[in-house]
């Protein structure tokens, strides 16, 4: 009685699978995309720059302003994440994700940037005086600015604290950072 149902049921399985109707009537077709910009392609990216920050003292804070360079293109929902070089250990970079607070023997400091479509600043953000600011922490910084384009969604799942986490996320080798001076 096993085998009969078996293949009973079976013969139903194929007879069903098999059946198709008559094609229904084509549906509507979908609304247009948007143009890319003349057909470019837009990837992640990462550079690095050696900056002195420059005193503002209006707003009681160290700075560098900049345009990206000409071959980056930022969109308007493209981010980026900006490390600084904390030291050199064993010829190994140790990087450090901005907004960083920093401990200095004058009090505590932030370094953090902001950035729009078309450019960035790094800040250095004392609390305390301007002027007790050592120059080991302004002059010669090194930080490392990564762009994330927007349609990698899926990118931001990465520990964005690990510079190296971020950087094979993205597909960036070491030998892609353009360095800017």
């Amino acid at each position: 009685m096993k085998k009969f149902n078996l293949v009973i049921g079976a013969f139903l399985a194929l007879v069903i699978v098999a059946c198709e109707g008559p094609a229904g009537p084509p549906g509507r077709d979908g609304l247009d995309g948007l143009d890319g910009l003349d057909g470019a392609q837009f990837e992640a990216a990462a550079f690095e720059i050696e900056v002195d920050l420059a005193t503002n003292l209006d707003a009681n804070r160290y700075e560098y302003f900049s345009q990206y360079p000409s071959d980056i293109t930022l969109l308007p929902d493209d981010v980026i994440l900006m490390y600084r070089l904390e030291e050199i250990v064993d010829g190994a970079d140790v990087w450090r994700q901005l907004p960083q607070p920093f401990f200095a023997d004058e009090g505590l400091l932030y370094y953090n940037f902001d950035f729009t479509q078309g450019d960035y600043t790094v800040l250095l953000e004392p609390e305390f005086d301007l002027s007790a600011v050592p120059t080991d922490l302004t002059d010669n910084q090194i930080f490392r600015i990564v762009i994330i384009p927007s349609d990698l969604g899926t990118a931001m799942d990465m520990d964005q604290n690990n510079i190296n986490s971020v950087m094979n996320a993205l597909g960036i080798q070491e030998g892609d950072i353009k360095k800017i001076q």
